[in-house]
């Protein structure tokens, strides 16, 4: 009983989510062309490119995560290294 519940939350959820994407998508039909450092891209809708930007924020931000991750366990591995041979 719980478990189709949380199901139908979730489905509620990812329902209104892709409502909320399909109102962003037809009210930024605006057209706009980016510069950077005197590159041009072509004009592209406002929503394509915010929606753009979020797809590649969510791939970086787990990746950058799991990098500083590793470095902290690389970083306590050599700690943990050092004290062995000192001796501690």
């Amino acid at each position: 009983m719980m478990r189709n519940l949380k199901r139908a939350f979730v489905a509620l959820f990812i329902l209104l989510l892709a409502v909320l994407v399909l109102f962003f998508v037809l009210e930024n039909q605006q057209s706009v062309a980016l510069v950077l450092f005197g590159w041009s891209a072509p004009a592209l809708p406002v929503a394509v490119l915010v929606l753009a930007a979020l797809i590649v924020g969510l791939a970086v931000g787990p990746l950058l995560g799991a990098y500083g991750v590793l470095r902290s366990k690389r970083k306590i591995r050599a700690s943990a290294r050092r004290a062995a041979l000192s001796g501690n």
